[in-house]
């Protein structure tokens, strides 16, 4: 039997109030930028996929294992799933060891550049758009 997944805004009312504001703002911004991305809690937060797994927005109380303590002290991560595509031609996405997912990292509200965040999930749609399926036409 599968336990109940919480919903997106479920997981965002647990969180601490910090961590709430930034989530709320970053998904306001992903929402706002991939009007076509389907919101879906994997792994306990936010994902957001169209053609592919696109970005995904990680909570640092979320976070478990080993490396705890770590990310805590980065911050909310917005993650980008193909972040090896980027042009990330002002290194602002970090790869960190990672070959394909890269992230940013935010530990307030005012930490967040809505410009640089929208033209990253702008460039994330236009990725995501290379995967597109190709419909096959049946002969006749």
């Amino acid at each position: 039997m599968k336990a109940n997944k919480k919903s997106v805004d479920e997981t965002i009312l647990g969180l601490p109030r910090n961590e709430q504001l930034i989530v709320k703002r970053l998904r306001n911004l992903v929402l706002e930028c991939l009007p076509k991305a389907r919101e879906k809690n994997n792994y306990g937060v936010p994902f957001y996929t169209y053609n592919r797994m696109i970005c995904f927005i990680w909570p640092p109380s979320i976070y478990r294992g080993p490396q705890r303590s770590e990310y805590a002290s980065k911050g909310v991560t917005l993650g980008f799933c193909q972040g090896n595509l980027f042009s990330n031609d002002d290194g602002a996405l970090l790869a960190e060891g990672r070959k394909q997912v890269y992230c940013l990292y935010f530990n307030s509200v005012k930490a967040i550049d809505e410009r640089q965040v929208r033209a990253l999930l702008y460039e994330a749609e236009m990725i995501d758009a290379q995967f597109e399926k190709k419909k096959i036409k049946k002969p006749e």
